[in-house]
This record gives C-alpha cells, structure tokens and sequence, in this order.
C-alpha cells in the first residue's frame, strides 16, 4: 500500500497597483500575489503548513520580490 502525501504551494492574485519597480525603475503595475503551502494526503490540500507569504511581481520587467503584508492590506 502506497501512501500519498506531500506539500502543494499556489499562489492567488490579490490585484495590482502601479507604482516603481524597485529592480528596473519603471512606472509599471505591481502584481500582489498570496502564496500558500499546504499538507496534501491524496492530491486533496487538506491544512496550510505555514503562514502565507505575499510577492509582488513588475509588470514590466517579471521581477519577483517580497512584499510587506502590512503594505499589502493597504
């Protein structure tokens, strides 16, 4: 008998601001994005294993960085 678990991270778009890229200084939309990890028994996420991170992503240049979750739910 096989079993199958493991760890699954998705991430979800929050929505998009313009505002400077901090990596090539453009004036682009931001991306915010929420990534969450969560345990999977049988391809079924069942828990989140750690809290969620957010990233914001340069519409112009792909750059992928960290947000400030404070910063996010402004």
């Amino acid at each position: 008998m096989f079993l199958l678990f493991g760890l699954r991270s998705k991430d979800h778009a929050m929505g998009a601001r313009v505002a400077n890229c901090e990596i090539c200084g453009w004036q682009a939309p931001q991306h915010l994005l929420r990534r969450t990890t969560r345990f999977t028994l049988f391809f079924i996420p069942l828990f989140p294993v750690k809290p969620a991170t957010y990233y914001q992503v340069c519409g112009h240049c792909q750059g992928f960085r960290k947000a400030d979750p404070r910063l996010v739910a402004a």
